[in-house]
Parts: structure tokens; sequence; C-alpha cells
């Protein structure tokens, strides 16, 4: 049964990464004409933009390892039923549920591949694609250090340690220079809110103040600051909550519940995070009822297309019940769980619906 299993694994895998390359690239491909329209502007050049697109196929390669686990296991396992291999081993003791122990052993390795893609790459690749897009188009914006982002702002270079994802601006540093080029005053603020056409409000704001030989200390509460960064410049910077890693959408759930913030959105991305591998497996699993049917002369085909639109429609519904979770409040475990509870379902019964027509 171990040879079996090697065997079925091998081809599974083949199929898989054939389509998750193919999917890579071709959304690579579209990254780059639609990047195109920006090309010439700033220092926005044509290798700039190549590593702005190497820098987002994480993301993309991330995003399509579930429709690749279904495609992939549809294209292995309707080779080996195409020249009869799987018909074969049935009459050598290969049960269904066998057969499925063979690919959750498959998916095993690719939930874990997906995992390590999920929070040690795809946060990281994702800020840095977004901060040299930046940095390239507009030469404001210096790319991010230890210390922060680094913004100059006419006379004023600002330095903001954190931007959180609704863009609320933590521990920010303005040195202001004079004319003369000397440092005229600096400003630390706790925490920094968007308020419009007036500009930053600071919130928690310490200002020195240098004059002549001598120094003048002032703390305020609140105070304005006008500035040429905006949300929409700086939501650019950011990671989508779909793209971040459970441990910061954790981290960032948990401030918004102390600061008696709706959290729905950002508790919907952390579920979905943590389930997406049984998304994998249920779409491994979902494949697995088209490889036991043995297709007639021109229905494998037709077989694979189902599966592929089966696959789709997963992932659409996904994103319905993210929507609709998020705007009627439902509870982030059921909007995440229940499509793939649905779809599980689904492949038991159209498994034995195959096979009572056999």
């Amino acid at each position: 049964m171990k040879l079996l299993y090697r065997y079925i694994a091998r081809e599974v895998l083949q199929g898989f990464g054939l389509v998750f390359c193919g999917l890579v690239l071709l959304f690579a491909f579209f990254d780059l004409i639609h990047e195109l329209s920006d090309l010439g502007r700033g220092h926005y050049t044509v290798g700039r933009m190549f590593i702005f697109v190497l820098l987002e196929m994480p993301a993309h390669a991330y995003d399509v390892f579930p429709i690749s686990a279904l495609i992939g296991t549809l294209y292995g396992l309707s080779n080996l039923s195409l020249h009869s291999e799987i018909t074969a081993m049935r009459a050598a003791g290969l049960s269904r549920f066998n057969l499925g122990m063979a690919l959750m052993r498959v998916g095993a390795l690719l939930v874990a591949a997906s995992f390590l893609l999920g929070e040690l790459v795809m946060p990281i690749s994702e800020s840095e694609a977004q901060q040299w897009r930046l940095s390239a188009l507009n030469s404001l914006v210096a790319t991010q250090f230890r210390s922060g982002l680094w913004v100059k702002d006419e006379r004023s270079f600002v330095n903001i340690e954190e931007i959180l994802p609704d863009t609320t601006l933590r521990g920010v540093r303005i040195y202001t220079f004079d004319g003369k080029s000397r440092l005229s005053s600096i400003r630390f603020a706790d925490a920094g809110e968007y308020a419009g056409e007036e500009g930053w409000r600071l919130r928690q704001v310490v200002e020195t103040r240098f004059l002549g030989e001598g120094t003048a200390l002032q703390r305020l509460p609140e105070q304005l600051w006008h500035s040429v960064l905006t949300p929409r410049i700086l939501s650019v910077l950011l990671v989508e909550p779909e793209q971040m890693s459970l441990w910061n959408l954790s981290t960032y759930v948990q401030h918004l519940r102390e600061n008696r913030q709706k959290t729905t959105r950002f508790e919907i991305a952390q579920w979905s995070k943590a389930l997406y591998p049984l998304s994998i497996l249920v779409m491994m699993w979902l494949a697995m009822p088209f490889a036991m049917h043995r297709a007639r002369s021109g229905g494998l085909g037709r077989q694979i297309m189902l599966g592929i639109g089966l696959g789709l429609t997963f992932y659409l519904t996904t994103r319905l019940f993210s929507y609709v979770g998020q705007l009627y409040d439902w509870s982030p475990l059921i909007s995440t769980l229940a499509p793939n509870v649905v779809f599980l379902m689904l492949s038991q019964a159209l498994g034995r619906w195959l096979e009572s027509r056999q």
C-alpha cells in the first residue's frame, strides 16, 4: 500500500506543481501589464517594476494554493483514471478511504508549505512590495528602516514607528529645520489620527524648540499637524488583513477590543487564515469522486471542467460569506467554516452518487 501511496503522491504533486506555477506566472503577467501605466513616473523604471512584480508573487502563490490543489489533484488522478490505473488499484484492494488517506498525506505537505508561505514570507514580501513601489513613485517616502518609516515633508523629516491598518500613526517624531538647514524643533507624539482637511490630530505631544542658545519645552494633550501625507498615501504601505500573519492579526484584534472598536473584519481574516489549510484539504477531497468514477470516452474532460467549476464556486462562496459576515456581524467562525463544511458534505454526496452509477 505504501508503494501505491507514493505513486499517487508523485502524480498529484506533479499536477499541482504544473498548475501552481502556471497560475502564479499568469497573475504575475497581469501585474506586469497593470504596472505599465505607471512606468516612467518618478523613479519607476523597468527594473524596479520587475522587482515589484517579483515581491508580489508570494501573495499570489498563497491565494492560488486551494484552486491549484483541486486542479492539480484532478489532473493527476485523471491521468491515472485515463490509463485505468485507478481501476487496477481498486482491484488490488485500494478503497475510497485509502485513496483519501493518500491524498491527505499529500495535502499535509501542501498545508505546511502554505502555512510557512502565509506566515513567514507573504506578509514581509507584501509590505516590502508596497514600500518599494511607493518609494519609486514618490520620492517623499523613504524605505522603512528598523526605526520605522521616514518621510520628507517640506522642511521637516518625519519618523513614524508604526502605521496601524486603520492608518492611525504610532510614535510620531517630527524634525523641523529652518531656512538655513538648522534644526529648529523636535516634536514627539504618542499617536496621530487623520482629521480631514485639518490635517493630523496628534495626541500627547512633547515639543522641543531650539531658540538661539536655549531651548523651550512644551507639552500638549493634542495638536494639529498639517502634512502632505494622507491616509491614501499611507494605505499603500499597509498589508491587507487577509495578507497579515496570524500573530499580527491577533495583536491588532486585541488592540481594537481594548479601544472598543469593531473587530469583525479582522476576526474573519484571522479565522480565515487559521482555517485556510482546511480549504486545501477540502479541495483535494472534492477531486476524489471524479477520480474514483471511470469516465467513458469523451467524459473525462467534462469531469475536469466540472471540478474546476466547483473550485471556483468554492472560492466565490468563501468570499461571499466573508463579506456578508462583515455586513451582518455574523460569528467569524461561522463565516469562515460554513463554506468548508458545505463543500465537504457535497464531496461526500457526490462520491456516493457517482459510485451508485457504476
